[in-house]
């Protein structure tokens, strides 16, 4: 079955949309500058992605395409495993455009436009983790179900989503769950309740995770080459 991608239809954004962008842009952009990781705020400024007003994907992937081959292509929400994969494995990322209401700044239960474009998208500006993304799609594509496929939503969940990283000397976000979110990014550096444990692809892919609270356990890489690497010698082990 083929995917349905979807027209971001710009004209269809009210005054509160772009109002509810703003706010929630505002809000964390502050805290970012002090939080996220090098590779994340620059792919922000390269993509030129404001509080003004909610994005437009074609701005965006005029400024993406040259730099690192991605596109974001938008979709009606989510879209089957299988597919969401094929579009890794091609450097596309399905985007919702749907923006969240007022009501619900603080939690969404599936993503809207402000995780995907602003927590996802500035990521895949940079080049080590745009690959990482791209092998990881790839890897889910070839895998042959479970129990692989389990083991790579957690390494999903633990690095894209919920990935933290190590730069001089401190830690940053990287993962698109805590860079939009001003709650859990904040509790996931200065918290005592959360443990923070350097990298390791077998601990990852064997542990469980939860949606709806806080992460208790996070993963701190050094590089997004360790990524790409770890990645790497996965897919070794799934041709055996």
């Amino acid at each position: 079955m083929a995917i349905e991608f979807i027209d971001q239809d710009y004209s269809r954004y009210s005054a509160e949309n772009h109002a509810v962008w703003k706010l929630l842009y505002e809000r964390r952009i502050a805290e970012l500058e002090a939080q996220a990781s090098r590779a994340y705020l620059d792919g922000l400024r390269t993509l030129e992605i404001y509080a003004d007003r909610v994005p437009q994907l074609s701005d965006i992937n005029a400024r993406l395409g040259p730099v690192t081959g991605w596109t974001s292509r938008a979709v009606p929400g989510y879209i089957p495993a299988d597919d969401f994969f094929a579009c890794l494995a091609r450097r596309e990322f399905p985007t919702t455009i749907g923006v969240r209401p007022r009501e619900q700044l603080d939690y969404l239960p599936e993503p809207d436009i402000f995780h995907d474009v602003f927590g996802h998208i500035p990521m895949h500006a940079n080049r080590e983790f745009g690959d990482f993304l791209q092998a990881y799609g790839e890897a889910a594509l070839h895998c042959g179900g479970e129990p692989r496929l389990t083991e790579l939503q957690r390494l999903f969940w633990f690095t894209v989503e919920f990935g933290l990283i190590r730069e001089e000397g401190r830690l940053r976000l990287y993962g698109s769950g805590l860079i939009s979110s001003p709650g859990e990014g904040k509790h996931c550096l200065e918290s005592p309740a959360v443990e923070r444990v350097d990298f390791d692809l077998e601990r990852v892919i064997a542990q469980d995770f939860e949606i709806d609270h806080y992460q208790p356990l996070l993963f701190v890489i050094d590089s997004y080459e360790q990524l790409f690497a770890a990645l790497g010698e996965y897919r070794r082990r799934l041709l055996h």
